[in-house]
């Protein structure tokens, strides 16, 4: 590494970009009741906002990790900070749908971008550490929503009444904070070139390596580990929040277990090895995801705790094993992957919104429509009637989406046993 590179300080700076990204997950899962009570918004439509900041992320990580080998990781991230800051002022004076969908829309490139530098920065900063340094760095993606959660639950309000209408923006504008402090640290540093260029690897051979068929399997299996992990996470206190009072907290354990489990990522995956680590991830989430929409009470603690050990190590080591065994595909193969799940999670996003319009109307009235029963006119026995229906929603998507973890397990199972196979025949003694 040379003398020039700080690399201790741009992982510092790095974990900075990556907080205000996890930011605007955690509070922005916390704002969705308000938004809707505030504006009038649908379930559907709080899945496509929400939706948005999912698919601009691959938009932004695709591209970026195009370009990243040809215009340098320093110009992306002060682009990221733009979009970043852009996106926050926008849903600060947001006066309904469309400036929600244009400011979320502007966070999900903000996202995307950071992706797009900073993990090919923290595989060139940490080459010989690579899967258990992106899990440090990933870290600090549910340690954010941990953050953000903590500050709507404490400082804010779920369906603010009249004279709190606005209290949603002060806890928006606290995600300007490390957007200004990770802007200025980028701006200051000096950035080494990527992995895939000091190794000598040409754009050609990049892309050749682009068709293996490792690559496009892990690219397939990276739509269920991210829906698994962020759809679930996005949508926890809306999809439980008519089965216990504390349904935002249950985001902030599972989160915090994720933090916690990827401060020891390093002795994890020695043990288990990457795809070990990935089949270990699918039976947690898959367990805990059961457990969360078949319990109530105490034992919904209990699942998200058991839901979080299962997803804490998903994001990171799909991106490291790639980095480690597709080497040669370089920041375009990281990023690929990581759009690929982004974009999966915004499809799922916007089919399970109009999904859970359809189970609460199925639970009401014939005829009635979810508008009136959700306006704040709405009777008490109206109100009570769309509570009971939300209270079977969520539930029910979650058995729904069971199934995708499940999955999981049996192909990361043939993925563990085909990498300690090829391990083997690696070391056969020739004769």
């Amino acid at each position: 590494m040379p003398a020039n590179i700080q690399r201790n300080k741009l992982f510092v700076a790095s974990c900075m970009a990556l907080l205000v990204t996890s930011l605007s997950f955690g509070i922005r899962a916390g704002l969705l009741d308000t938004w809707k009570h505030n504006f009038g918004l649908s379930q559907e439509d709080a899945g496509v906002i929400t939706s948005t900041a999912f698919f601009a992320f691959p938009i932004a990580i695709i591209i970026g990790g195009m370009v990243v080998d040809i215009i340098g990781m320093k110009k992306l991230l002060v682009a990221a900070g733009i979009f970043h800051l852009f996106g926050i002022v926008l849903t600060i004076f947001a006066t309904g749908f469309w400036s929600l969908f244009f400011s979320t829309f502007l966070i999900g490139l903000g996202n995307g971008t950071v992706e797009a530098a900073c993990n090919p920065l923290v595989a060139s900063l940490y080459p010989e550490n690579k899967t258990t340094r992106l899990n440090y760095f990933h870290l600090w993606f549910p340690g954010g929503i941990v953050i953000g959660t903590l500050i709507v639950r404490f400082f804010g309000i779920h369906i603010p009444d009249t004279s709190y209408m606005d209290n949603w923006k002060i806890l928006v504008a606290v995600m300007l904070i490390p957007t200004v402090i990770y802007g200025y640290l980028f701006s200051k540093l000096e950035f080494p070139v990527t992995e895939r260029v000091s190794s000598g690897v040409s754009t050609g051979e990049m892309y050749k390596a682009l068709l293996n068929p490792l690559f496009w399997i892990m690219f397939v299996l990276m739509f269920g580990t991210a829906i698994t992990e962020l759809f679930t996470g996005q949508w926890i206190d809306v999809l439980l929040k008519n089965v216990t009072d504390n349904a935002l907290l249950l985001l902030t354990l599972e989160t915090g277990v994720m933090v916690l489990g990827r401060a020891f990522a390093g002795s994890v995956v020695h043990r288990l090895s990457p795809a070990g680590v990935l089949l270990f991830s699918a039976i947690f989430a898959a367990l805990g995801i059961y457990m969360l929409g078949h319990t109530t009470g105490n034992m919904l603690f209990v699942g998200a705790l058991i839901f979080g050990v299962g997803v804490c190590y998903f994001w990171p080591t799909m991106l490291g094993f790639v980095s480690e065994n597709l080497p040669k595909t370089g920041a375009v193969g990281m990023n690929i992957i990581g759009g690929a799940g982004m974009f999966a999670v915004s499809v799922y996003m916007i089919f399970m919104g109009g999904y859970y319009d359809r189970l609460v109307a199925a639970k009401l009235p014939a005829g009635a429509s979810i508008a009136a029963y959700r306006a704040p006119d709405a009777t008490p026995a109206m109100t009570s009637a769309l509570n009971e229906a939300n209270g079977a929603a969520g539930p029910a998507i979650l058995n729904a989406t069971l199934i995708i973890p499940i999955i999981l397990i049996f192909a990361f199972a043939g993925l563990f046993f085909y990498m300690r196979s090829k391990k083997k025949t690696a070391v056969q003694p020739a004769y």
